[in-house]
C-alpha cells in the first residue's frame, strides 16, 4: 500500500518535505480488529508536533493523521456490531487498557497506556489502516467524507473543550486562536448555547473576518482587551502569550480551557509574565483538555449530524501532504486541511 511516513524528527523551517513517499504491505487485521480502506485523512496541528519532536512518535517510521474515514474491508475475530462495508472513523483515541480507574469512568483519555492514533499506533496518511474495533465510529449519513474528516479531532476536541468550560446559555465566551477547531466551536455554541455571544481573538484579519462571518460579535488581535470580562475562553493556538492574554480577560471565577497537546518552546518567556493579582486572583481557573474519550468522538458526530455541520475544507492528494503540513505551519488558509486517498 501507498503510504506517508514520518522517518525522523526534523525542523519544518529547514526542511519542506518531512515525510516521505513509501510503498508497504498492506496490514491484516487482528482479534478485535479492522483493516479499514482509507478514503479522507485530515491534516492536524498535532502532526506539526510529531514531526518536530514535540510530541514525537513512539517509533519509525509512522505513518500519521488520526482524522481517518474509510470502509471496513476485513475483520479479525471478535469483532461485534461491526460488518464489512461500513463506513467508519477513527479518531486520536486510538486505545487504553481498559482497566484503570480512569477507563473505568468513562476518562480512557487520561489512562496511561492511552495510545494515539497516527503517534503511538500507524495511522490514515495510507491506502489502508488497522484500527481496535472498540475505537472506531460510525459516520452519519449527512456527511462527505471529506467533511466527515476534520470532525474526528478539530471538532471532537472542540467539543470536549466546550464541554469542559461548564458555560450556561448567555454567558460569554472567548476563542483565543480561530483555526480548524474554533470554528467548529463557535458553531455548536450558536446551536447549543444561541444567547451566548462569542469574543473571537485572532492573529489576522482574514481570521477575525472569518469569525465575524460564523456568527463573532467582536473581534480582535490576542493581545486585545474585550469591552466586557468573559466568563470562559477556549484557547487553541501552540503559544504562551495567549494564555497570559485570555486570564486578563476572564471575569471572576472565570475559567481557561487550554486546548492545545503543546506550547512553542521559544515562546516560555510569556508565561513568567502571569501576575497573579492580575491575571489568577478572584478564583480564576486554568485547565487543560487531554485527548478525547470515546464518548466525546460519538456524541459530537451526532451533534454535528443533528446541527447539519458543514466544516470548511481544503482538499490534497496523499502525495501533496507535506505542502499542506507547510501551508498549515505557516498559517496561510482557513478551515481545515484534509487529504484525499485514491
Amino acid at each position: 500500500m501507498k503510504a506517508m511516513v514520518i522517518q525522523h524528527v526534523t525542523d519544518l523551517q529547514q526542511n519542506s518535505h518531512p515525510l516521505h513517499f513509501v510503498e508497504i504491505r498492506t496490514p491484516t487485521p487482528g482479534r478485535g480488529e479492522v483493516l479499514i480502506r482509507v478514503s479522507a485523512c485530515g491534516v492536524c496541528h498535532t502532526e506539526l508536533d510529531e514531526i518536530e519532536g514535540r510530541t514525537p512518535p513512539a517509533f519509525f517510521p509512522m505513518i500519521p493523521g488520526h482524522q481517518v474515514i474509510g470502509r471496513i474491508e476485513d475483520m479479525g475475530a471478535d469483532v461485534n456490531g461491526l460488518a464489512v462495508g461500513d463506513r467508519v472513523g477513527v479518531a486520536w483515541i486510538f486505545s487504553s487498557c481498559g482497566e484503570c480507574e480512569f477507563c473505568k469512568n468513562g476518562y480512557e483519555n487520561l489512562c496511561r497506556q492511552f495510545k494515539a492514533t497516527g503517534r503511538d499506533a500507524l495511522g490514515g496518511y495510507a491506502e489502508w489502516m488497522i484500527a481496535p474495533a472498540a475505537s472506531v465510529f460510525p459516520i452519519p449519513d449527512f456527511f462527505t467524507d471529506t467533511e466527515a474528516a476534520p470532525l474526528l479531532c478539530a471538532g471532537a476536541i472542540g467539543f470536549r473543550s466546550l464541554r469542559l468550560t461548564e458555560i450556561e446559555n448567555g454567558q460569554s465566551l472567548g476563542l483565543m486562536g480561530f483555526g480548524a477547531s474554533a470554528h467548529l466551536v463557535i458553531q455548536m455554541v450558536r446551536f447549543k448555547f444561541p444567547d451566548t455571544p462569542v469574543f473571537v481573538f485572532a492573529r489576522s484579519e482574514k481570521e477575525r473576518a472569518f469569525a465575524r462571518e460564523l456568527g463573532a460579535v467582536w473581534t480582535g488581535s490576542i493581545n486585545d482587551s474585550v469591552p466586557v470580562a468573559l466568563h470562559a475562553i477556549i484557547d487553541s493556538t501552540p503559544a504562551w502569550q495567549p494564555v497570559v492574554a485570555a486570564m486578563k480577560n476572564l471575569n471572576p471565577g472565570g475559567r481557561l480551557i487550554v486546548n492545545a497537546i503543546r506550547k512553542e518552546n521559544h515562546d516560555k518567556n510569556n508565561l513568567l509574565s502571569l501576575n497573579y493579582p492580575e491575571h489568577l486572583w478572584m478564583e480564576k481557573e486554568i485547565k487543560s483538555v487531554a485527548n478525547v474519550t470515546r464518548r466525546d468522538v460519538a456524541d459530537y458526530l451526532v451533534l454535528a449530524s443533528t446541527m447539519k455541520t458543514k466544516p470548511e475544507t481544503n482538499l490534497y492528494s496523499l502525495t501533496d501532504a507535506n505542502h499542506a503540513l507547510i501551508e498549515m505551519k505557516k498559517g496561510e488558509i482557513r478551515g481545515a486541511k484534509v487529504l484525499v486517498i485514491e
